[in-house]
This record gives structure tokens, sequence and C-alpha cells, in this order.
């Protein structure tokens, strides 16, 4: 700590020659000081001789009046103390001298003064501010001033790692960190407690000294630095931060932290624990949010009617009503045309001449487009028009203008039009179950599971009407009810499906497609679920293919829906990824990197990260597939937080400039992963310049891409560089077609949906969501063969992770209630003093209103209190009883 010019002074009553050069500085010294600093500086020195007087009163004295001198120099925290500065040269003595001294009251009080002075004085690593501070008296160690304290724990720290290492007891050490840890706690530097607290491998103390006034910053510490400790460390975090929640009634952070563990005892003890139906209503609206399948019981609500309210809310049942409130507030009602969204008018001629063909490829791209755009609406140009006599009902003209397997994505299209609303979408979906083509069969299979997605409902309609079709004799059909089930059931766990679908796999007579689109459905069922039965089927379906097979695009989603069961569940994988190490060797890789992204997807954990980046800086030779999956695995496990997410860009720079083919391929998803629904305009930048790649495969992915980062955003930007890259592959149908997808993904709910699996401030990760995507991701790894190819319907995936970036305030009724709010950038708040604004740069608008990626809102009233601390999604609010009109 003290510069070592000073350091000659400890050894100043040693040797000759330092006395004399002490003298000399003394000389200089004293000329500069004023009068006051002088008579000071005398007055300790003289004091310094007093104490080592042998007359005790006088030692006493002396050591009372230095003690007091120290105690009230709080000068400026920007440089030493004075009393501390002039008490330097003396350090070395009083040293000394304290070691001759007989035990006493007096010795014990000069030991206070020497942990004092070490603060300054001792060398590095000699931790004798400690030393002296446990031979010194037992007194109220925060007198002595913050920094003493704040250096006193840095040495506890060091101190405790060296006892534990020799196994020495440390009850002394525990005493004093208890002190200082009331001492910051009293003092708002509540992360300088938590971190002694974590030195010291002893946080529960942390539950008995939070308070009231300070719980709040005391969590919010623990929950931001669990992101950066290593396991098992991190869950102990939070663990704790979870109890002190609980302890003071915070119950929506607490219920996020048993989500974020994926813990359902703790998410069933915050219902039991809190008693206020408004509260447990919001517990449902945050819970229907992040997509997970629970089921309330009477000890969690033990009245029945609220129970059923509840449950209903946990359903999604009124997603699409909130969904509607929304566009209608913002007056977007209107439905949209595949042409407003190409706006061909705004290029010039030659690429609006090429469009008027009616090809297959062009209609397949416009029932995407149509799909994305008008996406829960209800309402769109192609599929719901109201039929005229004459016409004959025109939807039919519609489906019929695509191409055989391009019928089953339009006819599927319908559920995504009247995405969440199961009612009427079954209705208008059921003319296409009596049709005479398999293909419209099973796009209106499709469409059931679409229709169904994150909406849950009691006489499960879904597994009514595609559990007949998924053991017919036609592929397509199959993997209509197959792939429907695995959307509408995704994240439930629901046994009855593992019967029907598991044998399926085993299933000699099935097709390889249907095979892969059975192993996809199964682990979007038990996503993150680690069920031994259905890693099982599907281990033996990759053990059991034949050499030729393991060759084929589709296979590649078999190791993807095994990696889907673990889904963010880290070590539990690792039984399987031995297991998988056994697997022929053409995808024996492939498996591997699979296995360990999911596992590790959004943990942030940085080892994985580097590893998965070993496995791409390797030069292979061309068959070797099992880049892309680590490619896509470096945004999967970084996209955890923002700093990740900077890094993992950088990487991926390098990997696009030093990388071969197949890693290119992935890098422009990878990126795209990690900004989803987040146009960042270095990504954007890079993007652009890749989509116009010599190899048509970077450029499909890179436009693909563009349009995730935009999803739902209608970035004007983004929007402009599609219609100028629409003209310029005009005449590349593959390319169009990815050019029309991401115009689409771009307006897609017209601007009112994100696709981004995080929610609740970042803090959660939506399973489902993110299975969705890396889904839809994997199959893009092979554009050609599985988008370009006939399996384009895997887009759909994407429904997973569709979400209203919304915030609509409802009053205790759950009816629509319109407040002023505030909406901004959001800041990061972490261990700042005071009450930090927690948004920059904020407008005011009245709910319901959109959320862009990073934004947050607040209330700009008094007049109600809402009930989630998080204001995204559907938030109750209840009347502040304090509130006076003004």
């Amino acid at each position: 700590m003290a510069p070592d010019a000073n350091r000659a002074g400890t050894g100043a009553s040693t040797s000759g020659t330092a006395k004399d050069e002490a003298a000399a500085k003394k000389k200089i010294e004293s000329e500069d000081l004023s009068d006051e600093d002088l008579a000071l500086k005398q007055q300790l020195e003289l004091y310094v001789e007093r104490v080592q007087d042998s007359e005790p009163g006088l030692q006493k004295v002396a050591l009372e009046s230095m003690r007091q001198e120290i105690r009230t120099s709080t000068s400026s925290m920007t440089s030493v103390p004075k009393p501390l500065k002039f008490l330097r040269p003396h350090y070395g003595t009083l040293k000394a001298y304290y070691e001759t001294m007989a035990e006493s009251e007096l010795k014990k009080y000069l030991a206070d003064i020497l942990s004092v002075l070490a603060l300054t004085m001792s060398a590095e690593g000699e931790r004798e501010s400690l030393k002296y501070r446990l031979l010194g008296s037992e007194g109220d160690i925060g007198s002595w001033g913050h920094e003493y304290v704040r250096n006193l724990a840095g040495e506890i720290a060091q101190e405790y790692a060296k006892r534990q290492s020799e196994e020495a007891p440390i009850d002394d050490l525990m005493e004093l960190v208890l002190q200082i840890v009331a001492f910051h706690m009293k003092h708002n530097a509540e992360p300088e407690a938590v971190d002694l607290l974590m030195e010291v491998e002893d946080l529960d103390m942390s539950i008995e000294h939070v308070d009231k006034t300070n719980f709040r910053r005391t969590c919010l510490y623990l929950t931001s630095s669990a992101r950066y400790l290593p396991g098992p460390d991190d869950m102990l975090v939070l663990d704790i931060a979870y109890l002190i929640y609980l302890k003071f009634e915070e119950y929506p952070n607490a219920l996020q932290i048993a989500l974020f563990l994926d813990n359902l005892q703790y998410v069933r003890q915050v219902f039991t624990s809190c008693d206020d139906v408004l509260r447990k209503k919001q517990f449902c609206y945050i819970l229907a949010r992040h997509g997970i399948t629970f089921e309330l019981d009477e000890e969690m609500v033990n009245d029945d009617e609220d129970r059923e309210v509840l449950q209903d809310i946990i359903n999604n049942s009124k997603l699409s009503e909130g969904y509607l409130t929304l566009a209608r507030d913002i007056e977007v009602m209107e439905p949209k045309s595949p042409e407003d969204i190409y706006k061909a008018h705004l290029l010039d001629g030659r690429a609006s001449a090429g469009a008027s063909v009616d090809s297959a490829r062009q209609n397949l791209a416009a029932t995407f487009v149509n799909a994305f755009v008008n996406a829960g609406f209800g309402q769109d140009k192609l599929m719901t028009v109201v039929s005229d006599s004459s016409s004959g009902g025109s939807s039919g003209n519609w489906l019929f203008k695509n191409k055989e397997h391009g019928k089953t994505s339009a006819a599927a299209s319908l559920g995504m039009i009247l995405l969440w609303d199961v009612d009427s979408g079954l209705a208008q979906l059921d003319k296409y179950f009596h049709s005479n083509d398999n293909h419209v069969i099973a796009g209106a299979l499709l469409g059931v599971g679409i229709v169904n997605c994150s909406i849950k409902n009691d006489c499960d309609p879904a597994m009514a009407l595609l559990g007949d079709y998924i053991d017919k004799e036609d592929s397509s059909i199959r993997i209509g009810a197959i792939m429907g089930l695995g959307i509408a059931y995704a994240g439930s766990q629901n046994e009855q499906l593992r019967y029907k679908l598991a044998p399926i796999l085993s299933d000699p007579k099935a097709s390889l497609d249907v095979i892969a689109f059975t192993a996809i459905a199964l682990g979007l069922i038990y996503v993150g679920s680690c069920n031994e039965e259905v890693a099982q089927a599907i281990i033996f379906t990759l053990m059991d293919r034949s050499e030729s097979e393991l060759g084929e695009p589709l296979t590649r989603l078999l190791p993807l829906g095994l990696g889907l069961l673990y889904l963010g569940k880290q070590e539990s994988v690792e039984a399987t990824a031995e297991v998988s190490k056994t697997f022929n060797e053409k995808i024996r890789k492939y498996c591997d990197m699979t296995l360990l992204s999911c596992a590790y997807a959004g943990t942030g954990n940085v080892l994985k990260v580097q590893n998965l980046l070993g496995h791409c800086s390797q030069h292979l030779d061309k068959g070797e597939m099992h880049q892309g999956p680590a490619v896509l695995g470096i945004a999967m496990v970084a996209m955890a937080e923002e700093l990740g997410v900077e890094m993992a860009i950088r990487s991926l720079e390098h990997l696009l400039q030093y990388g071969e083919q197949n890693i290119r391929r992935a890098v422009p998803l990878a990126l795209g992963l990690l900004c989803i629904s987040n146009p960042k305009v270095n990504v954007m930048d890079t993007l652009s310049r890749l989509s116009h790649d010599t190899d048509s495969e970077v450029a499909m992915a890179a436009v693909i891409s563009l349009g995730l980062i935009g999803a739902g955003t209608n970035n004007a930007r983004i929007a402009g560089m599609l219609r100028n890259l629409s003209s310029y592959y005009y005449k590349d149908t593959s390319l169009l077609f990815c050019v029309r997808i991401a115009q689409g993904l771009v307006h897609l709910g017209k601007g009112l949906l994100t696709l981004n699996p995080y929610h609740s401030d970042r803090a959660l990760l939506s399973p489902t969501a993110l299975a969705g995507l890396i889904t839809m991701l994997h199959a893009c790894l092979d554009m050609k063969a599985i988008v370009l190819g006939k399996y384009h319907y895997v887009l759909y995936f994407l429904v997973l992770a569709m979400q209203p970036r919304m915030l609509l305030t409802v009053d205790e009724n759950l009816k629509p209630l319109s407040v002023p709010v505030r909406v901004g950038q959001a800041v990061d708040v972490v261990g700042q003093a005071g009450r930090p604004k927690t948004i920059t740069g904020f407008q005011t608008h009245s709910t319901p209103v959109l959320l862009a990626a990073g934004d947050r809102a607040e209330l700009a009233t008094e007049k109600y209190i809402p009930i989630s601390p998080i204001l995204e999604g559907f938030v109750i609010l209840k009347d502040n009883p304090d509130y006076r009109e003004e």
C-alpha cells in the first residue's frame, strides 16, 4: 500500500546510515509543512517516546492521545491521513517495543494502533494488520474507518485460504468476519460483505444480517455474481438469494430464482408460502411466460374457483386475447399481404418484373411471409379470406398455388395466423382434414400443433386430433402429426406421448425422416428433463442406423433430439456423452458437440466456450460435419449474458477469417442466435457483408440470420438491406427464397412479436423457446437439403420462441388497464450506491406498450402498485392505498 520510498523508514532504527538519511529527510520535510502540521508531527513524536516510557500511567495517556489523533483524522480518501503519515518512520520502533512489553491491557491497546498503522506500512502479503487485530482488544472495528475494515477483509480472505490449506482452526477469524459483515451491511456496502462471506465460504451468515432496507441490493448482487461463479458455487449463491427473498416475502423474485434453478419444489414453496391470491395470479403469468407445464393442487391454492382461474393463466389461455388487445391499441389489426412486405415498388424496374411469374417457390415464400407477418392476428389476405359463393372458397385457391409438400406449409400457415386462438383455429383448420391430398392433411395436423403452441388445454385437443394420425402409412402425414405434437406439447413431459412416439424410433418400417422428426418431437416434449427412457430410445436409434443413412442430411436431427433432453442441465449429460463416444465415427463427433452445446446452453460457461472454439480451430477433411454444431454451440453457451455475447461475436469474427468452409457456413447462424430480435449494428454489418459471399450457403445463412436478428423489430435498415438483396438475387431462386423468409421474420407479427428466449429482464431463459430456435438453426446448417428441400416446414419450429414483446397492465380482475409508463434503455445498477435510476433516455407511453431488446419499463404514476417487480408481459396492478389525488 505504501510507496517503497517510505519503507526505508521501517529499518531506520537499525542502521546508522539510514538514521542520518532520515534526519536529513526530516529537515527537508519540516520546511514544507504548515505550522499546524508541524505541531501535530512533534506531538506524535512525543507520544511515541512516551509510549516507551517505563511509567504505565504515562504510557496509557500517550496511547489514548495517539488513538484519538488517528481516529479523528478522517481526511479525504485520496491521501493517507496525516497521523498515519507522520507515524510511518516510527512503525518499526513501536513494533520492536511491542515485542518487549509484558502482557497487559496496554499491550492490547498498542496492538490496536499497530494494526491501523499496518494499513499503510506493512509489506505485501505480511498480513500484519490482521495479526495485530487478533492480538488486540475486542473493541468495535468500525470506529477506525471504512478503509481499515476493507483492508482487514482482504487480509482475512488470504489468511482463511492459508489456514484451510493447513487445516488450522479458524474460529477467531470467523468472529472477526461477523463484525465486519455487520459493519458492511449497516454502511450500504452489501457487495463487500457478500464478497467476504464468499471468500470464507459462509454465505448462510448473510441471511441473518440482511434487513428490510438492504435485502434487495444484497440479492441483486448475489444473483448477478452467480453468472460469473464456477459451479456448484453459483447454485449455492442463488439458493441463498432465494431464501432471503422468501424471508422478506418478495415472492415474485423468489419465483424467478426458482425458475432459473429449474427447481419445481421451490416453485411450489413460493405458492404455499404466499396467501395473497392476487400475487399468485402474477406468479401464474410469470410461469406462463416461461412456458413450463405446472399443475396447481389444493395445497398451493385451496379455493377451487381461484385454482381454476390461476390454472387458466398458467395454461396461457388469455394470451391471444392480450395480444389482440395490444394490436388494437397500436392499430395494426389490418391484415398485410406479402406484397406489402416486399415493397417491390421501391426497387428499380428489373427485379419487380421477374417477380410477377407465379412459381411454386415464390408462392411458398409468400406463404411463409404471410404466416410470419400475420401471426396470431386471426386474419390475412391469403388463407382466411371470406369466400364468396362464386369463387368457391378462395383460401383453397391459395393452397393449390403450392406444389406437393408446399401445400403442407400452406395449410400449416393457417395455424400460425390463428396462433394461440385454439377454438377458432381448430374450427378453421377442420376443413383441411377432409381433403384427399395427404400433403394438405399433413399441413392441417401441423397447423393444429402450431395453434396449440404454448397453450395448454384441459381437453387436450391436439392429442385427440393428432394421436390417430401418428401411425398412418403416408410419411408426410406422420411427420405432420409428430411435429404438431412436438410443438403443442413442448416442455410438458407428457407420458402418454412418450408411449405413442417412442415405438416409432425403433419401427423398422418408418422412414428416416419420420424417425428424425420423432426424435426432435420427443426432445421438445421432454426438453431439459434428462429423461432416461427417451434418451435410450434415441441412442438405440442412432446405433441402428446404417452407414448410408448416417450420411443423410436429416440424420443430424437425431443427436439434436438427444441434446434437447439435457438442455441447460450441465453435468447431467456426461453419462450420455460417454455412450455417444461408441457411435459410428461418422456421427460420433457431431453427437458429442451437439450434446455439449445443448447441455451448457445459456450457462455462459467460459471453459465450454473455449473447448468448442478449440474444435473450430482444426482444419479437417471435407467429410467432417461436427464443426457446424460447435460454432452454434459457442453462441448457445455464450448468449447467457451481455459480456459473453460481445466476446463471442469477436471470436466468431476470427473464425470467419481463418475457418474452413463448413465453419463459415455456421458463423452467420451463430451470430443470428446471439443477437436474436436484437439488431446490433456491428452484427448487422457483418451479416450484410456475408450476404454477398461467393459461397451461396454462407450467403443464405447470412440472409436468414439478418431475419433472425431483426425478428419482430420492423427494423428499417434490415428491411432496406433485404429489399436490395431481393433485387440483387432476383435470378437465384434459392437465395431469393431465403430473402423472402428473412423479410417475413423482420416483420414478425407486424412488429409485435419477439423470438428472444430470454425474458424477465434477460434473467430467465425459456427452455422451449430456445429448443425451437436451436432446432431451426440446426436444420439451417444444411439449407439446400432441408429448408430448400421438402422440409421447409422446419421453419415453423420458430413458433416455440414467438412471444408478444409487450407490457400489458391489467387490474385486479385481469381486465386491461391503461396507465402511463416510462420505457427506456435498462441500466445495470448492481452494487451502485444510493438509489440509482434503472432506465435512461426514457419516453412516457400509456400501456399496452412494446418493449424492444434491452428496454425496461417503470410505472410513471403512483396511483397503482405493480405486483411484479419486472414490468414485462402481463403485469397486475393494485391500487395504492396511500395515493392522494393532487
